[in-house]
């Protein structure tokens, strides 16, 4: 059964209504090639319990199996990828629960399904560490988390093979600035870009060790 609504006090006080999977996925269709680029960002400023963006993750994962049908290192790698490329913002604690651990469920039954093996540890680490960092308990309008700070989005790009680099915007910063709707943020296809400047910046590391990195090294 398709829930739209938990609560009608929930849609009085927050105006919480969830898309349907069949809107979701028509809505999709029409960005589909960009659905299945590994590396193509989303952001989904009122996200939920995440309909768009576990439907983007299947699809990108689909990209992920064509691409590496049989190295699991390659798979893994290209998994991280396509969830580092997935963002989101909601008000309520438990729609932030829900959306993550329906991302991360979302990477162990593709995993599953084409290796028949359990997603490794390593991998389910640094899974959830970038869904703790890309899906952000906060008010998308205000641009401030639910504890009052502001909202940061990391960027994760992908260095020499095996290696992530990390850098943090503020989201505020990201909107505020008028190139951005002239110019396409964090673009690799060779375009002109609005590039901001990072609140923070942190060194390569290998794709596993992003939870370790995070930790090691505090913002600038």
């Amino acid at each position: 059964m398709v829930v739209a609504v938990k609560s009608r006090q929930r849609v009085i006080d927050y105006g919480e209504v969830f898309t349907p999977p069949g809107l979701v996925s028509d809505m999709l269709d029409l960005v589909a090639h960009e659905c299945e680029r590994i590396d193509s960002r989303f952001l989904e400023p009122a996200c939920g319990n995440g309909n768009f963006l576990a439907e983007v993750l299947r699809r990108k994962l689909l990209t992920v199996d064509k691409k590496n049908p049989r190295n699991r290192e390659k798979w893994e790698r290209d998994a991280i990828l396509a969830v580092c490329s997935l963002y989101g913002i909601d008000l309520l604690a438990d729609n932030i629960a829900t959306c993550r651990d329906r991302l991360l469920a979302i990477v162990a039954d593709a995993y599953d399904a084409c290796h028949n093996s359990t997603l490794p540890d390593a991998v389910c680490r640094a899974v959830e560490f970038i869904l703790a960092k890309n899906i952000v308990q906060g008010d998308a309008l205000t641009f401030r988390t639910s504890d009052d700070l502001p909202i940061v989005l990391c960027e994760w790009s992908p260095l020499n093979g095996m290696l992530l680099k990390r850098r943090d915007f503020s989201y505020e910063h990201l909107l505020e600035d008028s190139r951005v709707a002239s110019l396409p943020l964090f673009s690799d296809l060779g375009e002109n870009v609005f590039v901001p400047t990072p609140v923070g910046e942190f060194p390569p590391c290998h794709y596993l060790k992003v939870s370790d990195a995070g930790a090691t090294h505090e913002r600038p």
